[in-house]
């Protein structure tokens, strides 16, 4: 059964793409294009899933932006 991840992308200063998976502690990979990261991204989701026991946090809450 599949189910669906929150991935969070960033780029840093060196122009890489950054993504870290919500509710995985510890899963993030990178890459230069979306398209590569998204793929690397997958990777990391797998790998990360097949280890002996998996952090999964099902209690995803949101997002929220404040301006200061």
């Amino acid at each position: 059964m599949k189910r669906k991840y929150t991935v969070i992308i960033e780029k840093d200063e060196g122009g890489w793409l950054v993504s870290e998976v919500l509710g995985l502690a510890g899963c993030h990979t990178q890459a230069k294009s979306m398209d590569e990261l998204l793929k690397r991204t997958e990777e990391a989701i797998r790998a990360y899933l097949e280890t002996d026991k998996p952090e999964v946090s099902e209690e995803f809450i949101g997002f929220q932006q404040i301006e200061v």
